[in-house]
């Protein structure tokens, strides 16, 4: 009887180790896979814009449909599209290598132990896209340490 419980003890803890791995490994993949498209922007800004671009016009089409069934204002409305191009402006003038080195260190960081198969690809990304970003904040008389959170 007790040979039985410790049996499914084991079983229990071997299924929870299991699925913690699980859940960090796709988180891992997330971030990697996130850095990534942060990566392909840097290389193709066009994506970037029509990504933003696309976002922006789904929020107008919400907000004038929400004026149009009454639920805001007209002048509301106006309001939140203008703060959405706002956005939109933001952060197509942003640096995506800035983002991909963030997710980057999430996934090296965050979800790397126990090692999982998403964590050597993100450690030598996290290195290329560092020293990119590093290179255009230098291009651009800035420091890299002022943008250190560590």
């Amino acid at each position: 009887m007790v040979s039985r419980r410790l049996a499914l003890v084991f079983a229990a803890a071997a299924l929870l180790a299991g699925l913690v791995w699980g859940d960090l490994a796709f988180r891992a993949r997330r971030a990697y896979l996130e850095g990534e498209k942060y990566m392909d922007w840097h290389s193709h800004p066009e994506r970037q814009r029509a990504y933003w671009d696309s976002w922006l016009s789904a929020e107008e089409a919400r907000w004038s449909s929400m004026a149009a069934a009454g639920r805001i204002g007209a002048e509301e409305a106006r309001q939140r599209a203008a703060l959405a191009r706002a956005e939109r402006d933001e952060r197509v003038a942003e640096s995506p290598l800035k983002y991909a080195v963030r997710w980057y260190e999430t996934g090296a960081d965050l979800f790397s132990t126990p090692p999982n198969p998403w964590t050597a690809p993100t450690r030598a990304r996290l290195n290329e896209a560092r020293g990119l970003w590093h290179a255009e904040l230098a291009a651009s008389g800035l420091k890299p340490e002022d943008y250190s959170y560590r």
